[in-house]
């Protein structure tokens, strides 16, 4: 069969991220099917995508949709229309089956499915992908297959996916030369699945609880071959690298054997690692440690499922500062929790991080399938027969999202090291003027004092 994968994503703040669950899928299937990808990013204008619906005339087209909106309580943003408006392009050309997935499908398959009038939809890993081409080479109906999605709805909570999840395909050097004009930065897989509870959280839906690890030696050889391919930069984009520290070790001494000679960072928890750890990681190449810190009062990280507090959270910043390394802090307000009195001692306790930039978010997204879910239904700000595919942000007892905000702005005034969310324009603005400079990475550093 002809299938054409399309990444629907086209965001680019804070900076672009490159597609990577679609080369997952393209090594599913292409050994069985005559195979294009497209990326949305990458396209120069609108016709691009008419030409290859077009030229190519595929039988199925599979579309990955990343995210559902920004997740900012303050100024809330769907990319649902967008998804809709390329739906709707495609029938106007293509007559092929259209089929969903992504991590954001995954969250609300059903609802994607109805207001995109799609034919299939792959809840979880997108490997499933190659059998449901299969049953329809066939004619039997995909809808039977594990995790497989029909306009009717899923037949039942899919299981993990058991077969293979190796980065088999490689990037098109079409795709690849427009992330590395804007910042170099490519990325990398390493497990699937995060052991953590943080109550807000979907990868656990996304990828379950047990942790699956890809072979060192072979993300090492991924790494190299986007090292030759022109990459700058490597994001490992695990929910946690260092969930296991033990394998995040042999990664990075992969890393180091293979002869990667580019930076890397990733998403780090704050937790108590073993003696050396980031000396050993920055001696492997880590230039960039991400904490999802979310808090730094211990009754709000209890409150939030947090496997620390903040005595660790301050040891495992000295220790990263310590090595060497760019540190960076997500935080997260006005969860569970929260109340004036709670957000001035996180406030305060920030102001103690030295060395580091804070990324300071204001409003916890609901999603399904989460402990945040549930404790929204048990205090009535939602019910069960409400969609939430329109944000819906928790509001806490003690505090409105907006009284948070004002204090945090408050607060953050006047230190260009605290940014609050992702930056907004003002800092894409600032990317991508040192970007075009020939800067790469992330940059936060620069924020840094």
């Amino acid at each position: 069969m002809k299938v054409l994968l399309i990444s629907a994503n086209t965001v680019l703040e804070p900076y672009p991220v490159y597609p990577l669950g679609l080369d997952f899928v393209a090594g599913a299937i292409a050994p069985d099917h005559e195979l294009r990808r497209l990326d949305m990013n990458c396209l120069s204008d609108g016709q691009g995508l008419s030409a290859v619906l077009e030229g190519f005339a595929p039988d199925v087209i599979g579309i990955s949709l990343r995210n559902i909106d920004n997740t900012d309580a303050l100024h809330p943003m769907s990319y649902i229309p967008e998804y809709q408006r390329l739906v709707e392009r495609i029938r106007q050309i293509s007559s092929a089956s259209i089929v969903l997935g992504g991590s954001g499908f995954t969250i609300f398959p059903e609802e994607l499915m109805a207001l995109l009038a799609a034919d299939y939809g792959v809840v979880g890993e997108g490997e499933r992908m190659a059998p449901l081409l299969r049953a329809l080479e066939s004619g039997e109906d995909p809808i039977r297959i594990d995790g497989v999605i029909g306009r009717d709805g899923l037949a039942a909570k899919p299981q993990l996916w058991t077969g293979q999840s190796v980065r088999q395909m490689p990037a098109q050097p079409s795709d690849l030369a427009f992330y590395l004009k804007n910042g170099g930065m490519l990325n990398l897989q390493t497990k699937r699945g995060c052991p953590f509870r943080c109550v807000y959280c979907s990868y656990p839906h996304l990828e379950g609880r047990a942790m699956r690890y890809r072979p060192p030696h072979e993300i090492a050889a991924d790494a190299v071959a986007l090292q030759q391919a022109g990459a700058k930069y490597l994001f490992i984009t695990d929910s946690a690298f260092n969930a296991h520290p033990e394998q995040s070790l042999s990664v990075a001494k992969a890393f180091k054997a293979a002869g990667l000679a580019i930076p890397w960072g990733g998403f780090f928890a704050p937790n108590r690692m073993p003696d050396g750890y980031f000396d050993t990681m920055a001696d492997c190449g880590l230039k960039h440690v991400e904490f999802g810190t979310e808090a730094l009062c211990d009754p709000v990280l209890r409150a939030y499922g947090k496997p620390f507090d903040v005595a660790q959270v301050f040891a495992t910043h000295r220790a990263a500062n310590a090595a060497g390394l760019h540190v960076a802090h997500y935080f997260l307000f006005t969860g569970p929790g929260e109340s004036e009195h709670t957000l001035s001692e996180t406030l305060a306790n920030i102001d103690k991080l030295q060395k580091a930039v804070m990324f300071l978010f204001c409003g916890m997204r609901i999603y399904p399938h989460t402990a945040l879910y549930a404790l929204a239904r048990e205090q009535g700000q939602i019910d069960a027969s409400e969609s939430i595919l329109a944000p819906v942000f928790y509001q806490p007892p003690e505090i409105s999202i907006a009284r948070a905000a004002e204090m945090i702005a408050g607060h953050a005034k006047g230190r260009d090291n605290w940014v609050q969310g992702a930056g907004a324009e003002e800092t894409g603005d600032i990317l991508k003027r040192m970007y075009r400079k020939g800067f790469t990475g992330p940059l936060w550093e620069y924020l840094i004092r």
